[in-house]
């Protein structure tokens, strides 16, 4: 197959990708995934702070919308998808790739994560995907996909992954809930699960540098995953190809996961 074949198998799709900071950003592999493959992308950037990483990216990959999205504020989302029914009238893809934790938190013991703590991260990583794809749905008229990023630490303890396994666990459970509730309208729910990568929320836990060596000696490939990995499996699932998967949990990760 030709690479202007390749190109094709997306052509015409419109896709919302949320979560870059930087170039290292999974987000980012999705949408220059997207790109690659012939959909058009719209994305987001959280604040003034980011956005000169982000706007960058956004112009190679010819987005026809940029815009600042900080999910903790409605308006800005309610912005944003007044902007893509302006210009695009409907949408394929959403991908969520945000998560959020006080620091304290991430560095602390789940069992001493205050109320609010809990509140926050629940909010930021899992109820954000849930109020994206509330307002996303009308717009896949013809049928979608979304997409959460989640982690190997909601189904199994990661030592100093603390607050965000639980949080990834409701996570992939709101995915599965939306696979049902959103199938009758032929829009599919995934939640993706990469391996360690060196990503800027990555850089927050205790000893990663450690969890990323150990993953390479235990996966059955012999080596990481990279964003582009990530981005071309959402890829994949968003073509006719992957047409009646949904629900799941996709492990992107050399294989680590299978190891005991």
């Amino acid at each position: 197959m030709g690479k202007k074949k390749f190109r094709s198998v997306l052509e015409g799709k419109k896709a919302l990708i949320v979560g870059i900071a930087n170039e290292h950003s999974i987000a980012y592999g999705c949408a220059k995934a997207f790109h690659e493959l012939g959909a058009e992308v719209a994305i987001t950037y959280l604040n003034d702070k980011a956005r000169p990483y982000v706007e960058p990216l956004a112009k190679e990959l010819q987005s026809p919308i940029f815009m600042p999205l900080d999910v903790s504020q409605p308006e800005q989302m309610t912005a944003l998808f007044k902007e893509i029914k302006k210009q695009w009238g409907e949408l394929d893809v959403i991908v969520h790739s945000i998560a959020s934790a006080k620091k304290e938190d991430i560095k602390g013991k789940l069992i001493d994560c205050s109320a609010d703590g809990f509140a926050l991260a629940m909010d930021i990583s899992v109820h954000s995907f849930i109020r994206l794809a509330h307002q996303g749905a009308p717009l896949m008229k013809k049928g979608g996909v979304m997409f959460a990023m989640s982690y190997h630490g909601a189904r199994k303890v990661v030592p100093n992954y603390n607050v965000m396994g639980p949080v990834k666990a409701a996570l992939e459970a709101a995915c599965r809930y939306l696979a049902y509730e959103l199938g009758p309208k032929k829009i599919r729910v995934h939640a993706i699960s990469p391996g360690p990568l060196k990503t800027r929320a990555a850089s927050g836990l205790r000893d990663f540098d450690l969890l990323l060596n150990e993953a390479i000696k235990r996966a059955p490939v012999g080596e990481l995953v990279d964003i582009m990995d990530i981005g071309f499996a959402c890829a994949y699932l968003a073509t006719p190809y992957a047409r009646r998967m949904t629900g799941e949990t996709l492990y992107v990760d050399g294989g680590v996961n299978v190891m005991a």
